[in-house]
């Protein structure tokens, strides 16, 4: 495995540490497990695909499906990560509750069991760190995604509750990426092409004509940046959102 940029010996930041990731078996949950790893943490990933987990090369791994809300029993993680497939893009308009339920209980409900599973742990260490793994849409709402920019919103309002609520030495922040270069991503821009009746080539020099960095994110530098938000360094971050985009948005 290639050393990420920034990461190695005189790095190692998170040294006895346990983190847990979730959605690691793929994109911006993968380099995210990837590179705590490479910063000295033991990395626990969690997902649906079996076959990806083992693949990914952690430290253990928990097949689990977060929408059924059933976790199974989980490493002593100080460090949390939620990170989960976003729901599928289409307008708000044509959304059934049933496809808001599915969203809530995937992003929102799995990640406050998770937390309430955990704390207890980052209690008697007192330390922790929560990372959630949300969307520029919590700012600035996507078209096309009303669903996922609905629940994304709900998240941020959620860890911003909470921030308020956990104890000193234990932090809750979100990471909000930018268009970062996934299968997600790849999904997006494909149903974007088929609802307007246009190329995929054509949606993504849209959006890099709205990206003054003129591209596309690579999921390491999410990485870096989900990196130092659970680091020692970051003590001081509490109920923040951090958007890594690019400069896409226009919002202060």
């Amino acid at each position: 495995m290639t050393e990420p940029a920034g990461a190695g010996p005189d790095s190692l930041r998170l040294c006895g540490r346990v983190a847990l990731v979730c959605g690691a078996s793929s994109g911006i949950g993968l380099a995210i497990a990837r590179r705590l790893r490479a910063e000295g943490a033991e990395v626990w990933g969690l997902a649906r695909s079996e076959r990806r987990l083992r693949a990914a090369g952690l430290d253990g791994f928990l097949v689990c499906d977060l929408e059924r809300l059933e976790l199974p029993e989980l490493p002593p993680a100080t460090i949390l990560v939620n990170n989960t497939g976003g729901p599928p893009a289409g307008p708000l308009l044509e959304a059934t509750p049933a496809d808001f339920g599915r969203a809530f209980r995937r992003h929102l409900m799995a990640a406050h069991l998770l937390v309430q599973r955990l704390l207890p742990g980052m209690v008697a260490a007192g330390w922790g760190r929560i990372l959630n793994v949300v969307s520029t849409s919590v700012r600035e709402p996507i078209p096309g995604l009303g669903v996922s920019n609905t629940i994304r919103g709900a998240v941020a309002g959620w860890a911003k509750s909470l921030a308020r609520e956990l104890p000193p030495g234990i932090t809750i922040n979100n990471l909000l990426p930018g268009y970062t270069a996934t299968e997600r991503l790849a999904e997006l821009r494909a149903a974007t092409a088929a609802r307007r009746g246009t190329s995929e080539e054509e949606v993504e020099r849209e959006w890099l004509a709205e990206i003054p960095e003129g591209r596309l994110a690579r999921p390491e530098e999410m990485a870096a940046a989900a990196a130092f938000l659970v680091s020692p360094e970051a003590a001081y971050l509490r109920g923040q959102s951090l958007a890594v985009d690019g400069g896409r948005m226009r919002s202060i």
